[in-house]
């Protein structure tokens, strides 16, 4: 019966996970399987594998025949080249000391080599992180820097807005201002004028007063004239003929009468001209 040495699968959609069986080279892949000698995952860099030694050894002894990736697995856990060098002491060119000894030299090399690839993976792991970090913090420079940025013509509008209203109010209040002294100068102009006008027609009452005092004076000096003329021409006709002066008296009477209506039209005259004059 024909033996392989083959991968199982396991695991999830996108995460495999393999089983290293040893099964009949008839029997399904998934199928019935005679042993199991070891487990591969591929997903991490290097894979992990984990492999009995000296059972995959027996089995390659005995004949099993491994699938590719199974045979790639023996190679790098150095199960092919025990077996190669066991080949060479069965013909008698090698001693099992000779054999152990280059097996163990193999063996550190092969870690050497493991361990460098670890360390330059980890190594281009932190290089990879540093540049994504540069990148990521360049990112949030440029992004601070354009918030910054804009905050800063926020700002800028901002004052820009206060300093056209402040303007503006400034404007308002200066017309506002300009408004009110105008009327302030037209309020004052108009009350000097009233007050001009109420200083004229006080002026005018005075002088009215004043001269309707002077006529009055006048009239009566006017009056005592009159009476004193007929006293006086009367003393004068008593002493030359009493009968003489009788109508002479009459006659001065008659013309003070007139005298007096004349100045009294005159008065009244004058009186309506004033009137006239502070009507107007």
């Amino acid at each position: 019966m024909p033996t392989k040495m083959r991968l199982q699968r396991h695991g999830k959609k996108g995460k495999p996970f393999y089983h290293i069986v040893i099964a009949d080279g008839r029997a399904p892949r998934d199928g019935r399987y005679i042993e199991k000698i070891g487990t591969y995952n591929p997903i991490p860099n290097p894979a992990e594998i984990v492999l009995n030694f000296e059972k995959a050894l027996d089995w390659l002894q005995k004949g099993a025949q491994p699938t590719d990736t199974v045979r790639a697995i023996l190679s790098f856990k150095g199960v092919l080249y025990k077996n190669h060098l066991i080949k060479g002491v069965k013909k008698g060119a090698l001693t099992e000391a000779e054999v152990e000894v280059k097996f163990q030299a193999w063996l550190k090399e092969k870690e050497a080599k493991i361990e460098a690839k670890r360390s330059g993976l980890a190594e281009e792991a932190r290089a990879d992180k540093k540049v994504r970090l540069e990148a990521e913090a360049k990112i949030k420079d440029d992004r601070a820097a354009e918030l910054t940025k804009r905050r800063a013509e926020a700002i800028e509008a901002q004052v820009k807005e206060a300093k056209e209203a402040a303007e503006e109010a400034t404007e308002e209040t200066a017309e506002e201002v300009t408004e009110e002294e105008t009327l302030t100068k037209e309020a004052v102009a108009a009350k000097v004028e009233e007050f001009a006008e109420e200083e004229v027609k006080d002026e005018a009452k005075a002088e009215e007063t004043k001269e309707e005092p002077k006529a009055e004076e006048a009239a009566e000096e006017a009056k005592e004239e009159t009476k004193e003329e007929p006293k006086a021409e009367e003393t004068a006709e008593e002493a030359k003929e009493e009968t003489k002066e009788e109508p002479k008296a009459e006659e001065t009477k008659e013309e003070t009468k007139e005298e007096e209506a004349k100045e009294e039209a005159d008065k009244k005259k004058a009186d309506d001209k004033k009137k006239d004059k502070e009507e107007k």
